[in-house]
């Protein structure tokens, strides 16, 4: 389903938002959540310390992962293997 949205005022609020934005009715419950598009990608010229290739097996193999203390001693380190 679409929805065109034509008010203005809503229009610039979705035009700011920073990146997720979440839609609720007046009670306050939740419609939906919505992603700005790039939301989430790395910047133009960065480039991630872990592979697609690691990232692919970690989704495979969830329990063969590394800790929070490791990834952050990799990080510092400097060594993305």
């Amino acid at each position: 389903m679409s929805i065109t949205i034509t008010d203005p005022a809503l229009l610039a609020q979705f035009a700011s938002a920073p990146g997720v934005v979440e839609i609720r009715d007046p009670n306050g419950r939740v419609l939906g959540t919505f992603f700005v598009p790039g939301y989430g990608m790395l910047p133009p010229g960065v480039k991630s310390p872990i592979s697609d290739e690691e990232f692919e097996e970690a989704r495979k193999s969830p329990d063969s992962g590394i800790t929070l203390t490791e990834l952050f001693k990799r990080l510092e380190s400097g060594d993305a293997k």
